[in-house]
């Protein structure tokens, strides 16, 4: 596969859906949460899309990664920010790309740190399969399969774009 979307026409998808979801579950104050790094830039797109009021919050997972052990600290690691009480609240979750799974578990454990939420809604920009883990997003702008050589990776913040990247098998 080598036509990949592009982030305008994968943010329409994903707002469209997810403000569709949210109707339909009779959510109307969720608080957005995005994942470092592209989830944070697809979060803030959605949070002024959808007209939230509530500040929206960004976590870094880096401590709560189950491969921290074997592959160490990323040098890059900042504190998150939540800056909202998360106790009975309806939570969206925020990544740009859902693969195996593993770091969606990691942010959830994460914001169970922090409260616990009534709900969590998953959003992701690009669904790619290939899960390790029983985790699916509840929405996402597109679901891509791609060769086992391929991944793609989100790119930004300004202009937000998907680059197709060919790795070792």
């Amino acid at each position: 596969m080598t036509d990949l979307p592009t982030v305008p026409a994968l943010l329409d998808r994903l707002e469209q859906a997810l403000g569709d979801y949210l109707q339909e579950r009779n959510i109307h104050q969720p608080l957005m949460v995005g994942i470092r790094t592209g989830g944070v830039w697809i979060a803030s797109e959605l949070h002024r899309r959808l007209g939230l009021t509530e500040p929206w919050g960004e976590l870094d997972i880096s401590f709560y990664r189950d491969d921290f052990s074997r592959i160490g600290l990323n040098p890059r690691v900042t504190p998150s920010h939540l800056p909202f009480e998360t106790e009975n609240r309806d939570l969206v979750l925020v990544d740009d790309v859902i693969m195996s799974g593993r770091t969606i578990r990691a942010a959830m454990n994460e914001l169970f740190d922090y409260g616990r939420p009534s709900s969590i809604t998953l959003a992701a920009l690009l669904d790619m399969g290939g899960r390790d883990l029983p985790i699916q997003p509840d929405v996402y702008g597109e679901r891509l399969s791609l060769l086992p050589t391929q991944r793609v990776k989100l790119k930004g913040p300004d202009p937000l774009v998907i680059e197709l990247r060919e790795v070792n098998p």
